[in-house]
């Protein structure tokens, strides 16, 4: 048997959902993915078919490109329309709507927009193009960040004066804080990321759940690894009992990856951060060091502040009940009608880590 057909095996998956059905019992539970790449897995795999209907699935905020908020697209707009300076920036984000615009309409109208597939990238176009501004577009969570901070370390290396970094990377354990305390949410227990947690380890949610504790499995991607965690944490809810586990030892370490660790804390410190759909949260988010004040775009640029954006989500979008869990993709009125991954009308349909793209793709 093939190494991925471990977690995929349908006897095993089958025998799990047996044993949850076994100890579920009748009172209504809800379990929160927050990470994009469990949202699709779970529609992918028909995760919701195999579990009793008393067991609520939400996806949360998992879509670090669906949790960027409008004042920072709005600056990233602003920042494109210099002809000075190329943009450079990872592919979902091209799509993401504002105020009836994009980056992607912005680079039909002349502006010098690219998209990459690293940071390291950005900084090769510096290199390349001595007399432009290039700015990246840092966006992600923590599995992203830690290119970001190697590419601001590569800058300086080579002593590179044209680039910089417009950072809205977010850390996923302070939105746990938010959420498990949301009491019109009122969440049983989380499904923690893999990718996330390969980066912050089990530590790194140490000290959040402590406050709220919910039960919470960090689980890899395949169905076997679904299906257990949703195993332990209804287990734990009928046992009236906190369990926090890591099932995904294969790949996730108690510490995470300490290297990556130290590149964060190296070039990054934390800030208040904005996300659509749950505002500002404190200590969120990663904003360049002082010390590395040459490759803040915020700072070099004297950009606006993002919470004082008068911009909303287009007429009749949803997008950010979506994100906070309020509300399933088919309940938004423009769902699979207006708003489509061909015309996104909101940031959730844009990206495949998206609850409505992925709701689109594997649902409609």
């Amino acid at each position: 048997m093939r190494y991925v057909d471990r977690f995929r095996d349908p006897k095993k998956c089958r025998k799990l959902a047996q044993m949850i059905h076994r100890v579920a019992g009748r009172r209504p539970l809800r379990i929160m993915e927050v990470c994009g790449t469990h949202t699709a897995a779970i529609y992918r795999f028909g995760i919701r078919g195999m579990i009793p209907e008393t067991i609520r699935l939400i996806s949360g905020p998992g879509c670090p490109v669906c949790v960027t908020g409008d004042g920072y697209l709005e600056n990233a707009l602003a920042l494109a329309r210099d002809p000075r300076v190329i943009i450079a920036t990872y592919h979902d984000m091209l799509r993401v709507p504002a105020k009836k615009t994009s980056l992607e309409k912005a680079r039909s109208e002349g502006a010098d927009v690219r998209g990459v597939v690293s940071a390291l990238d950005a900084v090769t176009l510096a290199r390349q193009n001595p007399g432009r501004e290039i700015i990246f577009l840092g966006v992600g969570f923590e599995t992203t960040a830690p290119a970001t901070a190697v590419a601001v370390l590569s800058a300086q290396k080579e002593r590179l004066k044209n680039f910089s970094v417009y950072s809205a990377h977010k850390t996923i354990p302070e939105a746990l804080g938010i959420l498990g305390r949301d009491k019109e949410l009122a969440l049983d227990g989380f499904l923690l990321p893999g990718h996330v947690s390969a980066i912050i380890g089990r530590a790194g949610y140490e000290a959040v759940l402590a406050r709220i504790r919910k039960p919470s499995v960090i689980c890899g991607f395949e169905a076997v690894d679904i299906l257990y965690a949703i195993l332990r944490i209804v287990s734990a809810v009928r046992d009236s009992r906190f369990v926090f586990e890591n099932a995904y030892t294969r790949i996730v370490r108690d510490k995470g990856n300490p290297r990556a660790r130290r590149i964060l804390d190296k070039v990054f410190i934390k800030t208040d951060s904005v996300w659509r759909g749950l505002g500002v949260i404190r200590k969120s988010g990663l904003r360049i060091r002082p010390a590395f004040r040459c490759f803040d775009a915020q700072a070099r640029f004297h950009l606006k502040d993002e919470r004082r954006s008068a911009a909303k989500n287009p007429t009749g979008c949803r997008c950010a009940d979506v994100l906070k869990g309020k509300i399933e993709p088919r309940q938004c009125r423009l769902y699979a009608r207006r708003c489509t991954p061909e015309e996104p009308f909101g940031a959730c349909m844009v990206s495949r880590e998206g609850t409505c793209r992925s709701a689109y793709e594997h649902a409609t």
